[in-house]
């Protein structure tokens, strides 16, 4: 191991998300897997199930056993006891040793194992489907922990990392069972919690209060709230993200967390600041040529003079902030009017939602202009070979007629897709670029409409929804989600409620500045840990929700938005420098000693 230590423990770690990009967790664990490979090495294996009819595209199977690989040995030994499980590489940095378990035989016979569960430890079950999936998974993991242990020498301790309530179950079997572990049980959000926070406005205030078990009842919610707060009790050493859950933990599950994790994240550094500056550029202009398609049809406005600001994540319309979000938005459009500023906001929504398909008229319209800058590249290139020759051989010294050096066939295609552009719109700019499932009951679409909020030309706030990921394959903005960050000016995310909140540390990374709030995991630890954090033009604003009324946090945000807008362009730049030079604290070479303080904790429990 890279850190001296008085053991060298094997380190098991079992999450839903290993090898499937189903949350926020998948992030943490992909991302932190080269910090923990550095200090275990090949002793080192994380543990998820397999959620489709097939592997994952990230999983490389090993195929044939290897007797020298302990973890090898006993995917051969699960396989011949009847247990599905498969060995092999995660294909992320660093590529981890994987085991991915089947839960098909485990569902089929699934009602024997929930009334194991429901015998053992009164754990009320409501037939969720979801629900069925975690026990199945808790089953075959069980198998797999009591067949490892018998497999390991005496002497040779291991650690069982687990994530969540999907794979906490495990540490029920591992203490009734007196299986040589120790365990480390990891929340990132209690499943309560959650819930609770999206439907109660006062959550935080009557937190102390809550009755959990009735609580649970209320939401329908017990099997989660049960298995977690079981393997809360049950764990050698509970951890959690931030000291907003850790409240949590102390009222929800009955026990304080014994140590905090914070998230990090892998951070790239460029040896001159010029060149995320640069990237910035890059990206920007493509995120241009989409605002080009999707608005200029109706009307123009000055590219010089346009933010981009954002938010993303999981579509929670309280717990994520977007009501307050649009309020804000809302107000700042009216400052913007009232002090003639001329600058025009576009504000991307970037959350996943069902959806039929991509609204055809969006589509269509980037197509267009795809095939404008192709037909402007083309015209670009036939001019400068014929000004070339042309330069060449005249007596003049003046510059010639360009009209004259543009084939006819290019003049057509240019004036027939120019024309189609201009006339495919005969209203506002679409707000929402897919055809949703439900559209009357979005919480964003209707407080938009309530709001008569239209990318109304006079406005200048602009809002386009998105609401899928953004990624490379993603035919509108052709960019992956990093890509896309790096190219926006400003991230908002003023969060009820958030355990941590990857979506600021994922833009001071990549040097832009970006808004947060003191009800986030990471807005409390960057207020208390980060002094560069706080002041005016640090890039990295902490708004005041606590103790604050939905109205007062709403004008303050309204007021650092307006207060952003009214910076120059030297004075953007100069704040891009600074979040950028603060991204070191946010790495896993910061923050993961938390990890290893666990485990070391785990230990000597």
């Amino acid at each position: 191991m890279k850190q001296k230590t008085l053991f060298k423990p094997l380190l098991l770690e079992f999450a839903w998300e290993v090898c499937n990009k189903v949350g926020g967790i998948y992030t943490v664990i992909q991302s932190k897997v080269p910090f923990i490979q550095e200090y275990w090495q090949d002793q080192y294996c994380l543990v998820g199930p397999v959620l489709n009819k097939h592997l994952p595209a990230e999983f490389q199977r090993e195929l044939k056993t290897d007797k020298n690989d302990i973890f090898s040995k006993l995917v051969k030994t699960l396989n011949d006891k009847g247990v599905e499980a498969y060995y092999g590489d995660w294909l992320i940095p660093g590529k981890p040793k994987v085991i991915l378990l089947g839960l098909q035989k485990e569902l089929e016979q699934i009602e024997k194992i929930r009334k194991n569960y429901q015998t053992r430890y009164q754990i009320p079950f409501n037939g969720d489907p979801l629900v069925d999936k975690v026990l199945a998974f808790a089953n075959s993991s069980t198998q797999l922990l009591k067949y490892f242990n018998k497999q390991i020498t005496k002497n040779t301790p291991v650690i069982a990392h687990f994530h969540e309530w999907m794979a906490a179950a495990p540490i029920l079997e591992i203490d009734r069972q007196k299986l040589k572990y120790s365990t480390v049980f990891t929340t990132h959000a209690t499943a309560l919690g959650r819930y609770m926070a999206a439907n109660e406005s006062d959550f935080y205030i009557k937190l102390p209060q809550i009755n959990w078990q009735d609580e649970a009842k209320h939401y329908n919610i017990e099997p989660q709230a049960y298995i977690e707060r079981y393997a809360a009790q049950k764990t050698d050493v509970l951890t959690t993200v931030s000291n907003i859950t850790d409240q949590e933990c102390e009222y929800l599950l009955g026990r304080n967390s014994d140590v905090i994790v914070p998230n990090g994240l892998n951070v790239e550094r460029f040896e001159a600041l010029h060149e995320f500056q640069n990237l910035h550029l890059k990206y920007k202009q493509k995120i241009n040529e989409f605002v080009m398609s999707h608005f200029f049809g109706s009307y123009t406005f000055d590219f010089d003079n346009t933010l981009y600001f954002f938010t993303s994540g999981r579509y929670e319309y309280v717990n994520k902030g977007y009501d307050l979000t649009l309020e804000a938005l809302y107000r700042l459009n009216e400052k913007m009017k009232r002090a003639k500023i001329k600058k025009t906001i576009v504000m991307f929504f970037i959350t996943r939602r069902p959806f039929q398909l991509i609204n055809p008229l969006v589509m269509e319209l980037r197509s267009l202009i795809d095939e404008l800058k192709e037909t402007c590249r083309s015209i670009q290139d036939g001019i400068g070979k014929k000004l070339f020759y042309t330069a060449v051989q005249q007596d003049n010294n003046q510059l010639p007629d360009l009209n004259e050096m543009v084939d006819d066939f290019w003049k057509f295609r240019f004036r027939k897709t120019l024309q189609s552009l201009k006339t495919k719109y005969n209203s506002l700019p679409l707000i929402v670029t897919h055809n949703l499932l439900d559209d009357k009951n979005d919480d964003i679409l209707n407080s938009l409409r309530d709001n008569q909020f239209y990318n109304q030309s006079d406005n200048p706030v602009k809002v386009i929804y998105h609401p899928d990921f953004v990624d490379s394959t993603n035919p509108l903005f052709k960019l992956d989600y990093s890509e896309f960050v790096r190219g926006c000016h400003l991230g908002i995310f003023p969060s009820y409620y958030e355990p941590w909140g990857y979506t600021p540390v994922e833009c001071i990374v990549r040097g832009v500045p970006t808004i947060s709030s003191d009800l986030s995991g990471f807005g409390d630890y960057a207020k208390k840990h980060v002094d560069e954090i706080g002041h005016s033009d640090s890039g990295v604003f902490i708004l005041s929700r606590r103790n604050r009324t939905f109205d007062e946090s709403a004008e303050q945000l309204a007021n650092q938005l307006l207060s952003f807008v009214q910076q120059e362009r030297r004075e953007r730049i100069a704040q891009r420098n600074k979040v950028e030079r603060i991204s070191d604290k946010f790495s896993w070479n910061s923050l993961g000693h938390f990890y290893i303080k666990a485990y070391q904790k785990a230990m000597e429990e």
